[in-house]
């Protein structure tokens, strides 16, 4: 019977009873399921896609992933009440930007 890599990615971070940087993950991951240097490259994205959605694992800094379980909620929950979003600022000179190639056009035009 063939694991999922996730499930694999999982046991080995509950044996290492530790964060590990994703391709230290990767590099155990992938030598438990036998995998070859084609089926490695063939299949890294996919993993790292599937580390990062499944709820199981939590990015911890520094590319390090650790289990969910070994950590607080307010450990691993980002508050985005303390983020600033200057988006209108942003959006004002692109908009000046397009209003002035826009005018620059049309005086050639005319």
């Amino acid at each position: 019977m063939n694991k999922p890599m996730i499930d694999i990615a999982y046991e080995v971070l509950t044996k290492k009873k530790k964060a590990m940087t994703f391709l230290k993950i990767w590099e155990e991951t992938s030598q438990v399921a036998d995998l070859n240097e084609q089926q490695k490259e063939d299949n890294i994205a996919q993993f790292y896609t599937d580390v990062s959605l499944d709820d199981r694992f939590v990015h911890v800094g520094n590319n390090e992933w650790d289990l969910r379980s070994r950590h607080t909620y307010k450990e691993v929950v980002i508050d985005t009440s303390d983020l600033l979003i200057e988006e209108a600022e942003d959006e004002e000179e692109t908009f000046d930007t397009e209003d002035t190639e826009e005018k620059t056009k049309e005086e050639e035009f005319n």
